[in-house]
């Protein structure tokens, strides 16, 4: 992430799928930990414009979290809120919405 920050995005992107391999094989594939990885690599696709790998990369990462988590989990909230802000960003308005309300609904279940 610090790659990230200094505009460093080959790198970045070198040792978020590094990382991304070692959870995965470490954990398995449908390991919470590697659906943060998929968040974290889709963030850096999204600061580089590339909103398609960015949007696959966070549904993956929302099936993991409904399946390993459970459908009402606090992590799926903040993973629809991520897609929620991608889809705002490729105009997608109508999209974002649902999944804002979704995420909201799942925060209300935890308060």
């Amino acid at each position: 992430m610090v790659y990230v920050g200094l505009h460093q995005y080959t790198q970045a992107e070198l040792l978020l799928k590094r990382s991304l391999a070692i959870v995965g094989k470490a954990r398995g594939e449908d390991h919470p930990e590697v659906a943060q990885g998929l968040i974290n690599l889709a963030g850096l696709y999204s600061k580089q414009g590339q909103y398609d790998r960015a949007e696959q990369l966070l549904k993956r990462a929302l099936a993991i979290d409904e399946k390993t988590l459970g459908p009402n989990h606090p992590h799926v909230a903040t993973v629809l809120g991520n897609l929620a802000a991608l889809y705002k960003t490729t105009n997608r308005a109508n999209e974002a919405d649902t999944l804002e309300k979704r995420a909201a609904a799942i925060r209300a279940i935890k308060q």
